[in-house]
């Protein structure tokens, strides 16, 4: 043990470059189960619609979503998420999938929905550019809401 304290002090960066390794390879997975929400890439999405009847809701600005959309998704801006809520209370009980243009909003979303009590929520890994690379289908035009089974 004294060996292993003696090698610290006098390697320190090398005690600190293994300290950040660590963190990167494990902190991935750390950070996911503080943040209460799964990532999913596009086909998981697909699969996660087609099967458990999940929702996409769009996060992404007016002209962003107009530009093409998720078919039968829900939009509500980032910066309108919180107020419009209750748009979504009829879907609590389903698995909700949110993006964006890349990732990085939609993981603001689900961070928000996770705290309104929202269970089974999804970021799609690399929003709608991940879904284009994928050569999935986008519709374009204005607002649309998905119909509710009923």
């Amino acid at each position: 043990m004294d060996r292993l304290l003696e090698f610290s002090i006098n390697h320190w960066d090398l005690v600190v470059a293994l300290i950040i390794i660590l963190m990167m390879m494990f902190g991935g997975g750390i950070m996911r189960r503080i943040r209460g929400y799964k990532e999913v890439v596009a086909f998981d999405a697909v699969a996660l619609m087609n099967r458990q009847d999940a929702i996409y809701v769009d996060v992404r600005e007016d002209k962003e979503y107009a530009e093409g959309h998720v078919l039968d998704s829900i939009h509500i801006p980032l910066g309108q998420l919180i107020n419009r809520i209750t748009e979504l209370d009829s879907y609590r009980a389903q698995p909700i999938i949110v993006g964006c243009r890349s990732g990085n909003r939609s993981a603001m979303g689900c961070a928000r929905l996770r705290k309104q009590g929202f269970e089974q929520v999804y970021n799609l890994k690399g929003g709608i550019l991940a879904w284009q690379n994928a050569n999935l289908p986008l519709e374009s035009g204005t607002k649309r809401k998905k119909k509710r089974k009923g």
